[in-house]
């Protein structure tokens, strides 16, 4: 039975994937709506990603339209190319401030913030004296 609690979900995709690639199984996006949507009003359900700019198809753009096309709200930006020192080529794009910025610009408006991330890096916003008005706990 859903609650009228207004719900948003925030999900940094990177690490998302990556811990859920380690912990080897698959994300079901269309499930994780409906469950959220059955515990009370989903505001809003973002999913953040860097992408490659310049590529006509990265591996990620089938799942951006998808969530995208099926009520997430999908926050990009272009990710930064490099070579490190061992003449590897690496990506980077962290999604980490957009995320934090948006969750509290929407707290005044839900009752749960639903964070999924998959590393430490959002334990500053977690503990941080805007969000003692949220239960926050790990899974």
């Amino acid at each position: 039975m859903a609650s009228d609690s207004k719900i948003a979900l925030f999900i940094d995709g990177a690490n998302l994937y990556a811990t859920a690639k380690a912990l080897g199984f698959d994300i079901d996006y269309r499930r994780l709506l409906k469950e959220f949507r059955s515990r009370g009003v989903l505001l809003r359900a973002y999913y953040y990603t860097a992408v490659i700019e310049d590529q006509e198809y990265t591996s990620i753009r089938p799942l951006i339209d998808w969530l995208d096309y099926n009520g997430y709200a999908v926050v990009t930006k272009a990710a930064k190319e490099f070579i490190d020192v061992s003449g590897r080529r690496k990506v980077k794009g962290n999604m980490d401030i957009e995320l934090a910025v948006d969750a509290m610009e929407l707290a005044e408006h839900v009752e749960q913030i639903v964070l999924f991330a998959g590393d430490g890096d959002f334990r500053s916003l977690v503990a941080s004296p805007w969000s003692r008005r949220f239960r926050a706990s790990r899974q």
